[in-house]
């Protein structure tokens, strides 16, 4: 399965945001997304899930056109910066309702079993995080959409996302972007860059500094 997304044209108040950009993923490989604050990163996340429409965009299914929003397919999961499950929610709840195993979320992240009937008021925003991402990650999507996974949590529970996002990859495409670019690099199969309204693919961290997105 291949996801491709080309021709957006998307501009905010005057300003184009998106103009050349051209993102091409598929299963089995880990597509990464770097970029500077307001080089529209999250807007493309957005447009392919389909709660962002801009002016122009084509996006492709295995070589054919998709033209309706992504999301009404139910067949792609989107992880935002926001925070996504309802603060009043019970834990145990969120699982069900994603159809995702509470035991072997415990079994992987072993200090979150005193929570196991609490509600997600109860967390830090690094532990809601973390639930979030898991949820949207193991929901058995034919497509997953990763804002900034890796922002807020612990060290420790990043690398156990990076192998979780390994074995993911296998069944289903993943999109990902995050500003800590070390572990983008690491995951991804295929990273791109976006920088004034294009998009470049990147084969190494040297090609990042000539960019001028690192020292």
């Amino acid at each position: 399965m291949t996801l491709e997304i080309d021709s957006v044209e998307l501009e905010f108040d005057g300003k184009k945001i998106l103009y050349g950009i051209y993102i091409k993923s598929e299963r089995g490989k880990v597509t990464g997304i770097l970029g500077r604050n307001g080089s529209g990163k999250t807007s493309l996340l957005r447009i392919l899930f389909g709660d962002l429409q801009p002016k122009y965009k084509n996006i492709r299914s295995n070589g054919k056109c998709f033209p309706r929003p992504m999301y009404m397919t139910g067949k792609i999961g989107y992880l935002p910066q926001y925070s996504l499950l309802p603060r009043h929610l019970s834990i145990k709840r969120a699982f069900g309702l994603f159809n995702v195993s509470w035991e072997q979320f415990i079994n992987l992240f072993q200090s979150f079993r005193e929570y196991d009937k609490s509600r997600i008021n109860d967390l830090s925003s690094g532990e809601t995080r973390v639930i979030e991402a898991y949820l949207i990650l193991m929901s058995k999507k034919d497509i997953i959409l990763l804002d900034e996974p890796f922002s807020f949590i612990a060290p420790i529970f990043v690398e156990k996302f990076k192998a979780l996002i390994s074995l993911v990859k296998k069944r289903s495409i993943i999109v990902l972007t995050d500003h800590f670019y070390n572990d983008i690099l690491d995951v991804s199969d295929t990273v791109y860059l976006l920088k004034n309204g294009c998009s470049k693919k990147i084969e190494n961290k040297t090609e990042l500094k000539s960019e001028g997105y690192i020292n």
